[in-house]
């Protein structure tokens, strides 16, 4: 009897120590740009997966779609007879200025502000992918830029820049059938039969970024760095690349 007790002690001893620590792990997984990009990518899920008919919509989710020059990573994809929705999500928080011909959107954020790669620019390429695979008309493609979260547009966007709660709205506003059934069948197989799977495909694909972009990506979350300079302790006044999610991400990397 003794010894169950001693046992029981001892356990409840080691959880209450590693009670703290996993607590903290937790806390660092749910605020990390990693987890908040794929929550964001998992409501729109939602959305498109029990929000639309499925005999009408097809969705495919995080899809890394083979192209000349390597791969890219498109979050959705919705095929139907209304057009082919490629679709873009960010998860942000406070308000976002922008507009479609900018390089650069910003987020203000604690009355700090936060540069974020046009996302309009950035679909640009998914839909080309798409449209190159599929053979389709450009005018078929509709790209579609879609932020969840608490974050407020501060400038007018265009159209297809929108709330996760005003997504299925846009979409279903699009009623004209262009495609027919053997036409999105074909389609759906040929994106299947062009995506890349697998861990190591994924893997492929973030190293490609890496060496292709200007500026580095964040290891952490695959988003460029920024330069920024020092400003405190020895280091004042030396430039390193931080991460342009900071700070929700804190990882610097040496300029070399």
């Amino acid at each position: 009897m003794t010894e169950s007790m001693d046992y029981w002690l001892t356990l409840a001893i080691e959880a209450r120590l590693w009670l703290p620590l996993l607590v903290v792990l937790f806390a660092t997984i749910i605020s990390s740009a990693w987890f908040k990009g794929k929550l964001g990518e998992f409501i729109v899920r939602l959305l498109t997966d029990f929000g639309l008919d499925r005999g009408r919509y097809h969705p495919l989710h995080d899809v890394i779609l083979e192209t000349p020059d390597g791969s890219t990573q498109i979050d959705h994809i919705l095929v139907s007879a209304y057009g082919i929705f490629v679709i873009e999500t960010k998860h942000y928080r406070g308000w976002i200025f922008g507009n479609a011909n900018a390089k650069k959107w910003t987020q203000v954020l604690y009355k700090k502000k936060f540069t974020l790669q046009n996302p309009l620019q950035q679909n640009y390429k998914h839909c080309m992918a798409v449209q190159n695979i599929l053979e389709v008309p450009a005018e078929s493609i509709i790209s579609v830029v879609v932020f969840s979260g608490s974050a407020k547009f501060k400038t007018p966007m265009p159209g297809n820049v929108l709330k996760s709660n005003k997504l299925l709205a846009y979409i279903k506003s699009r009623q004209t059938v262009i495609f027919d059934d053997a036409e999105i069948e074909l389609f759906i197989q040929r994106l299947k039969s062009n995506t890349l799977t697998g861990f190591w495909s994924a893997r492929s694909h973030v190293s490609q970024l890496k060496k292709n972009a200007k500026q580095p990506l964040c290891p952490s979350c695959g988003v460029e760095m920024v330069r920024r300079q020092a400003g405190r302790a020895k280091n004042a006044g030396k430039a390193f690349w931080g991460c342009s999610n900071f700070p929700r991400c804190r990882l610097t990397k040496q300029i070399n």
